[in-house]
């Protein structure tokens, strides 16, 4: 079981099942809609997902016929996109997800058209927090 929420916490979700086909999205649509370089993604089963509150705020965008993202009306954050030709799955965002998620990405897509700064296999440094010059 996952349980997550949005930025806010106005909506919150439940997942009782797996997460399959994670990836790391570089189209130049998942960019706009998360405002990062890639989205990761990953589908689960409809019957598994439950919206345990909030259900109220959540508004839908449709660039394409048949294909909706649903997000919080308060704070913005992408909760999942449904696929009319697709039902009895939906695509979530894992960022929503807080609880730890034992599934791994399998790929990252779109690479042709990821962001022309992002270097995928960047050999940067890691740390806890914030980096040591920002204050």
């Amino acid at each position: 079981m996952y349980l997550g929420k949005c930025l806010c916490g106005e909506v919150s979700i439940r997942l009782n099942g797996s997460i399959s086909d994670i990836i790391h999205c570089h189209c130049s649509l998942c960019r706009k809609n998360s405002g990062t370089a890639f989205a990761t993604n990953g589908f689960i089963n409809t019957a598994d997902f439950e919206i345990t509150s909030g259900k109220s705020s959540l508004s839908s965008f449709s660039f394409k016929p048949g294909r909706s993202r649903h997000f919080c009306s308060q704070c913005g954050s992408p909760v999942y996109s449904s696929n009319e030709d697709d039902p009895k799955r939906l695509r979530i965002r894992l960022g929503i997800i807080d609880s730890d998620i034992k599934e791994r990405p399998i790929s990252h897509n779109f690479v042709s058209s990821k962001a022309n700064w992002e270097v995928l296999e960047a050999d940067l440094p890691h740390y806890e927090g914030l980096e040591p010059n920002r204050k």
